[in-house]
């Protein structure tokens, strides 16, 4: 790339000081939803992009950020005055375009191979001005954003608002809470007073901590609530909270899925766990027992490669979107036949995507009070098995080595 002149070079730092303005003034005004940084240029092989949102640590606000990598997430929080002169810093030289995304627009900063800015604002897609707040009504809500946890999360500020870049992660916890309450209901668990949860893949424990807050508080349940996770940093983090505001029948245990000893559960959850690790959550959920069984699949890599046999359908699976679409179909399908053979009432239906991803699928299984007539289940299955050339499905191969089915 050549040299840029002293112009030119002054020109590109009057555009990204616009453009910094412009991220200050939303943030002024409660505009700011998130900031998302692309077309990195540092050392960080893995590093795809970094989100950027507005936070309130201690009644005072910062930045978050959250490094998006291969295959993990790492946030840092600054102070707003210092993450501005951060933003400042990497523009032009550590990311190449910034996209700044407000109610009503986005504003994109972009930096061409010559590294010349530019700016260029677009209108948000359906959008219009908010009405006056009085004449706003909140919709009933299972879970006060007053819990403390959801401050603690960067969910509320200090003064117990919904953040404003939280918005969609508020909508994805008050969805989950909406399906497990009416699940509980529909289950024995109704009218049992001690639940014992287990969550696979908890993350940063939002719902975890929902799930919690809701059984405790809401519902007056003697519950216990265990969230499982790989990454010790979440762990540790989530711990951190427990202990700070004093909740009991809640903790984080570092681990997986795939090397959990079994135990008893009356509610599993595993949401986002990749191909067969769904599998080993609903294996796990119907040894123990489980009242409730509610998974977000992810990644159905088993049976696609077992779908490329020869038969009626290889004209339209040769177009791999179509293979992997079918593949997602067919599995979460056999799933589900599976769980309604070991005795549960079970709904395959889309969910507000849960960590912004396409991935919005739910498998929900209750445990029928009269189980269902198992053989014809199995002659479904058998069926669908043979139409597609199926020849293994893992909770299939594990309920059999159990003798569950």
């Amino acid at each position: 790339m050549p040299a840029m002149s002293r112009d030119d070079q002054i020109d590109n730092d009057a555009v990204r000081e616009r453009f910094l303005a412009a991220c200050a003034q939303a943030l002024d005004e409660g505009r700011f939803e998130r900031l998302v940084l692309a077309g990195y240029r540092g050392p960080e092989a893995d590093l795809k992009r970094v989100t950027v949102r507005a936070i309130a640590l201690r009644g005072a606000p910062h930045l978050s950020f959250v490094s998006h990598h291969e295959r993990r997430d790492l946030t840092h929080n600054e102070p707003q005055a210092q993450g501005l002169q951060t933003l400042r810093g990497w523009l032009g030289s550590t990311f190449a375009n910034a996209h700044l995304h407000t109610p009503q627009q986005e504003l994109q900063l972009a930096y061409s191979r010559k590294g010349r800015a530019s700016l260029r604002r677009s209108a948000r897609e359906g959008t219009a001005p908010a009405p006056p707040v009085a004449h706003n009504r909140d919709k009933a809500r299972l879970l006060s954003l007053e819990r403390p946890f959801l401050h603690a999360l960067g969910v509320t500020d200090a003064q117990q608002r919904l953040v404003p870049a939280m918005a969609r992660k508020w909508k994805q916890i008050n969805r989950f809470l909406e399906i497990l309450d009416a699940a509980i209901t529909a289950s024995p668990l109704a009218a049992q007073q001690r639940i014992e949860v287990l969550d696979f893949g908890a993350g940063k424990g939002y719902l975890t901590f929902a799930l919690h807050d809701h059984l405790r508080h809401a519902l007056g349940r003697d519950a216990q609530v265990t969230g499982i996770e790989q990454r010790p940093d979440l762990v540790a983090l989530c711990n951190g909270i427990v202990e700070r505001l004093g909740l009991p029948g809640l903790c984080f245990e570092q681990g997986e899925v795939a090397s959990a000893a079994p135990r008893p559960v009356d509610v599993m959850i595993a949401l986002h766990a990749c191909d067969t690790a769904t599998d080993l959550a609903m294996h796990m959920g119907i040894r123990g027992g489980a009242a409730i069984i509610c998974c977000a699949p992810c990644c159905h890599k088993q049976l696609r490669p077992q779908l490329l046999q020869p038969h009626p359908l290889r004209p339209i699976l040769r177009h791999g979107v179509h293979l992997g679409q079918e593949a997602e179909m067919l599995t979460d399908s056999l799933r589900a036949l599976l769980l309604d053979a070991c005795g549960y009432d079970t709904q395959v239906f889309e969910f507000v995507s849960l960590e912004h991803t396409a991935k919005n699928k739910m498998v929900l299984a209750v445990k029928r009070a009269q189980p269902a007539p198992k053989d014809p289940l199995l002659a479904q299955l058998q069926q669908v098995k043979d139409f597609y050339g199926i020849r293994e499905q893992c909770l299939e191969t594990l309920l059999k080595a159990d003798a569950l089915i």
